[in-house]
């Protein structure tokens, strides 16, 4: 991430040789976002198992990640609209992007540690993900509305329609695509999505709702065909096209974000990065992060935190979702500089803590050898 964001920030140096117009950049930015974001909601939805032994980790980490997001959203909100003057929802707005922790980063990052501790990882990681970004664009969606009623009533109609349209149109893709023969499908399957996210739009619903819901379906694809339509699941056909799927999902969403973190890198704004506000912004900004975190984590898992409590990077959907905010929300003059130190830091932090957990379990596994072979001399 931060190779790519560097690569992107030294091609500036040609691009000011050649009088080269960032701007025209933007548009790109947002194809990349659009189709970015809906890599990421598919491939964490692609990695949700539903099972019971599963549900204790499921339910805790989903407390962890709603408490999280919310909580240091309305924080770095507060933390904006006093130091830099910005409304509350447009605070809001802005702080959103930074409270969602990255599963792009988390979940390749978390291989090597303890089972119990990735599993957290990943699920708390991804439900950020998707909690988040659904946070995002229904605040945008309602930040002109007045009446709080009217805005619930807006939210709770508009989850209730697209959850339940989302669950037929699953079916029907599930049931369609495990009867198709041809080896070209998976390119098809994502062009449908892409095609049912963009109608999703028209109609004004929660349109990443529909991708998140049919990567539940499709993976758990026998909890979800019981009773009677267990005779339409092709139980083997099914597993072929969720694990090509899962490959094609994963090898995209990386090319997207190669290409999407070198052009962020091109449109940085250099200057911001020696802004002494910057500076003290993003420390408060990490601040209420990790402290934040520490005290959610300490309520729902009470012990051993570590390295669960330096495990928040942000990343790919913090600058996806802060391109995403529109002109009539956008703030001018607000610098994009606390964003590359919020990316920068939490990435550091989360390398350092992995490298030390894999230092301590490398010298715990080390004694256990040791007195495994003392007490076999014995």
């Amino acid at each position: 991430l931060m190779l790519l964001i560097l690569l992107g920030m030294l091609l500036q140096i040609p691009a000011y040789f050649f009088d080269f117009n960032k701007d025209i950049l933007r548009p790109v930015l947002e194809i990349l976002g659009i189709v970015g974001l809906i890599m990421i909601v598919l491939e964490a939805a692609l990695d949700l198992k539903l099972t019971k032994e599963k549900w204790p980790t499921i339910w805790k980490s989903s407390l962890s990640a709603l408490l999280g997001l919310l909580v240091t959203a309305f924080a770095i909100a507060a933390i904006f609209n006093y130091f830099l003057g910005l409304g509350q929802t447009t605070a809001l707005i802005y702080a959103i992007p930074l409270a969602i922790m990255s599963s792009a980063i988390v979940i390749p990052s978390v291989e090597n540690i303890d089972e119990e501790k990735k599993e957290f990882m990943i699920y708390e990681s991804t439900i950020a993900d998707i909690l988040g970004i659904m946070f995002f664009y229904l605040l945008i969606a309602n930040a002109g509305e007045s009446s709080t009623k009217v805005v619930i009533l807006d939210v709770v109609g508009n989850i209730s329609w697209t959850i339940s349209l989302s669950i037929i149109v699953s079916y029907l893709l599930v049931f369609v695509f495990q009867n198709i023969k041809t080896e070209v499908k998976l390119f098809l399957l994502i062009a449908v999505l892409l095609l049912l996210y963009s109608i999703g739009k028209l109609l004004s619903l929660s349109s990443l709702l529909i991708i998140l819901v049919f990567g539940v379906v499709l993976q758990n694809s026998k909890l979800f065909f019981f009773g009677f339509m267990k005779k339409w699941l092709k139980p083997d056909a099914i597993k072929v096209v969720l694990k090509d799927f899962k490959l094609i999902t994963s090898e995209s969403s990386f090319v997207v974000r190669s290409f999407f973190f070198v052009i962020f890198g091109i449109t940085l704004s250099l200057s911001s990065l020696l802004s002494i506000q910057v500076f003290l912004i993003s420390g408060l900004v990490l601040g209420s992060i990790y402290l934040l975190r520490f005290a959610i984590l300490k309520l729902i898992i009470r012990k051993d935190l570590k390295p669960q409590l330096y495990i928040a990077p942000r990343g790919l959907v913090t600058i996806l979702l802060f391109f995403g905010i529109p002109e009539e929300n956008a703030v001018e003059d607000f610098e994009s500089g606390i964003l590359l130190f919020t990316i920068i830091v939490t990435s550091i932090i989360m390398t350092v803590s992995l490298i030390k957990n894999s230092q301590r379990d490398g010298e715990e596994s080390t004694e256990d050898m040791v007195q495994s072979e003392e007490s076999s001399i014995l």
